[in-house]
C-alpha cells in the first residue's frame, strides 16, 4: 500500500499530546479543531446525569461526528475526564486553583477515562474507553508548592495539573492502566482499527 493509496486520517483535536501519540506511532494524519463547545457539551451531559466516564465518551463522539461531517476519511474524536468518586474535575486556569485540585487529590485514587470514537461520513463505528486508577501519594505542601512553581503554567492544560512524563509522576505512589490511557489517546486498539480500514500498512 502506497502513501497515497491509504485512507486519510483526520485527528478532530489540536492537542500537542495527542499529535505527538499519533505521530511516534506513524500514523499520517490532519489535525483540525473540532469547533464543539466542550463547557455546553459537558454540561448539558452532566445534567442529565451522564458519568465522567459517559460524558468523555459522548464527547469524542461529539468532535468525531462533527468533523466528519466535512471530511473524507477515518475521524478521530478523543476526550478525557477525571473522576475522584464519581465527580468529574474540570481544567483550572490558574496556579492557585490548581493547588487546590491536587490538595484534593492527595492521598485518594482518582480514575482517568479516555474514550476514543472513530467517524466516517458522520456515523461513528469504532469507540473504546479505557479506563486508568491513579493513586496520589501524600505529599507535603512544601512539595506540592515546589512543584507548582518549576511546573506551572504548562501544568494547567491537563485535568490532573500533571504531565506524566514529566515531573507530574512523582505525585503518585501505585498506578494501573495504560500509559498512552493517561496521556489521553488509548492507541493500541486504535493502531489495529486503522490498519483494518486501510490507512496504515497491515
Amino acid at each position: 500500500m502506497t502513501s497515497s493509496s491509504r485512507t486519510p486520517v483526520t485527528l478532530a483535536s489540536t492537542s500537542s499530546a495527542r499529535q505527538a501519540i499519533l505521530r511516534n506511532a506513524g500514523v499520517a494524519f490532519e489535525a483540525v479543531r473540532s469547533g464543539v463547545d466542550e463547557d455546553a457539551a459537558k454540561a448539558g451531559l452532566l445534567a442529565e446525569g451522564a458519568s465522567p466516564r459517559e460524558v468523555a465518551d459522548a464527547l469524542a463522539e461529539l468532535k468525531a461526528f462533527k468533523v466528519s461531517t466535512k471530511r473524507a476519511g477515518l475521524v478521530i474524536g478523543s476526550d478525557q475526564t477525571l473522576d475522584l468518586d464519581g465527580v468529574l474535575f474540570d481544567k483550572v486556569d490558574t496556579v492557585e486553583a490548581a493547588r487546590d485540585q491536587l490538595l484534593r487529590l492527595r492521598g485518594k485514587v482518582h480514575k482517568l477515562h479516555s474514550a476514543v470514537v472513530v467517524a466516517r461520513d458522520g456515523r461513528p463505528i469504532w469507540r473504546v474507553v479505557e479506563t486508568a486508577k491513579l493513586s496520589v501519594r501524600p505529599f507535603s505542601d512544601a512539595w506540592l508548592d515546589g512543584y507548582l512553581a518549576r511546573n506551572a503554567p504548562d501544568i494547567l492544560s491537563s485535568v490532573g495539573c500533571y504531565f506524566l512524563e514529566g515531573e507530574g509522576v512523582q505525585l503518585f505512589d501505585r498506578i494501573d492502566g495504560d500509559y498512552f490511557t493517561i496521556l489521553g489517546l488509548p492507541i493500541t486498539g486504535l493502531l489495529d482499527f486503522l490498519r483494518l480500514h486501510g490507512a496504515l500498512e497491515a
